[in-house]
């Protein structure tokens, strides 16, 4: 039923070795069929109306009856006019000859047209893309309805060589998250001192995945879906692109891409206020680079700094940072010789980590690592946060693994920086902690719980991580 074609209309987001990359062939019935959609008509009234609206043209002919209008309308395929309802005064009723047949559709205006979702710049658009979507639906229903049963996205190599190539770089440099039993030592008097018990865990995969970011987009000219490699139609918001990656799709194929997007850094705008996952899989390392550069700054000169991440940094230094980061990334420069004052590096962390848009600790486990730190047996309270941790996405999970050990190391000079796990836990529990939503009150009760989870993981971040 569907012909093909190998066109170059539309070519696929993602990029891989021409050796191992072969060029989808799309499938081009849809295409045929949007050309083959009526074109608007528009019946112009030959009066000029006072009550006409000043966003409609000669297309309005004021308050005048439905069966007026099909008369007008002459049973011309794709011919359109605008009446005033005769039931709601004020109202406007857009009048569509189609399929035999004429539609009545309410029409609004709020600076755009429009009659669903999409918003037009004028009625003539309006009408343009809704011919083309009744022909498309009505005379291809069936060939819609079964276009994403045979998809090209995976066959056809669109992801797999840069799924291997990420797999294979993270599988080096990342350490796999454990499963831990916790029990007593009887060896050792103090019941507060626990010892893990390692086994495999084979719930966690060392993978990064991450879903799309898909938003609804317009496509200027032909473009074809990157899923089913059938023809996106209309005149508007044809399809959604992931702002991640650039991937190009119909809405409805959107719900069957795999997690697997693979971001382009020239889409990624800035560091900060970036989710993790996508800023990780941008820049193919196993953490941000702004915990990695803060951390080794930190830790290089200034592990014996008083009040260290307590003390906050002049702000104004710290947007400085914030903005180098975004700019240059990984090459901004956060050396002694440009910010002398260690607390404007602490500042920069803490305010990278408490602007992702989804906090380290996640918003859908925040409620468990609360109701973790609730429970009152030492042992049982270590396996219930140990568990929440092998549920965080692997970035987050690693984010988190490499600042505990961090925070561990800064407790080891206790008597210079002052800075102990529970000083440490009331500064960053907060920031690596947000309940999902956004409750002042909500958060107030949960200061002591936010407050003992990051104490407990710091104290005891080689067995539980």
């Amino acid at each position: 039923m569907a012909a093909s074609s190998n066109s170059s209309l539309s070519g696929s987001s993602v990029s891989s070795d021409p050796e191992d990359y072969q060029p989808p062939i799309w499938k081009s019935y849809l295409y045929q069929l949007q050309q083959e959609a009526p074109r608007p008509k528009r019946i112009t009234c030959p009066q000029e109306m006072e009550s006409r609206p000043k966003y409609y043209g000669r297309e309005f002919h004021g308050m005048i009856s439905r069966e007026y209008a099909d008369e007008l309308l002459g049973g011309a395929e794709g011919a359109y006019l605008i009446r005033e309802s005769q039931r709601q005064p004020g109202m406007h009723t857009l009048a569509l000859r189609f399929g035999h047949q004429t539609l009545n559709y309410r029409l609004f205006y709020d600076g755009k047209h429009f009659v669903g979702e999409k918003r037009f710049e004028s009625v003539h658009d309006l009408v343009t893309d809704a011919l083309i979507t009744l022909y498309i639906e009505t005379k291809a229903a069936e060939y819609i309805a079964k276009m994403t049963t045979n998809p090209i996205y995976e066959h056809l190599g669109y992801t797999s060589l840069l799924k291997d190539k990420m797999v294979h770089r993270l599988s080096r440099g990342r350490t796999e998250p454990r499963r831990v039993t916790f029990q007593r030592d009887e060896r050792i008097s103090s019941p507060l001192v626990l010892r893990g018990a390692l086994k495999d865990s084979p719930e966690k995969q060392c993978s990064y995945e991450k879903i799309h970011n898909f938003k609804v987009h317009t496509f200027r000219g032909p473009h074809w879906c990157e899923y089913c490699a059938n023809f996106m139609w209309g005149l508007i918001a044809q399809g959604v692109r992931c702002s991640d990656c650039g991937l190009n799709v119909h809405k409805q194929c959107s719900k069957l891409v795999p997690s697997d997007c693979q971001p382009d850094l020239r889409r990624i705008k800035k560091v900060f206020s970036c989710d993790l996952t996508t800023l990780v899989k941008a820049h193919n390392t196993t953490r941000p680079m702004v915990v990695d550069m803060c951390i080794r700054e930190i830790e290089l000169r200034g592990m014996k700094s008083e009040g260290l991440y307590r003390v906050s940094g002049f702000s104004e230094h710290i947007e400085d940072v914030r903005l180098a980061f975004d700019r240059e990334g990984e090459k901004a420069d956060i050396s002694a010789s440009a910010y002398a004052d260690i607390n404007i590096i602490a500042g920069a962390l803490k305010l990278y980590l408490r602007d992702l848009p989804i906090p380290v600790i996640t918003f859908d486990l925040y409620s468990r690592f609360i109701r973790a730190a609730k429970i009152p047996n030492a042992e049982s309270r270590l396996e219930a946060i140990h568990e929440g941790l092998l549920l965080l996405p692997p970035a987050h999970y690693e984010t988190l693994r490499y600042l505990m050990a961090h925070l561990k190391r800064v407790t080891m000079f206790e008597k210079d920086n002052l800075m102990n796990s529970e000083n440490l836990g009331i500064v960053f529990g907060p920031t690596l902690m947000q309940p999902p939503e956004q409750n002042a009150l909500t958060t107030l009760n949960d200061m002591r719980q936010q407050k003992l989870v990051v104490q407990l993981m710091i104290e005891h971040e080689d067995v539980l991580f």
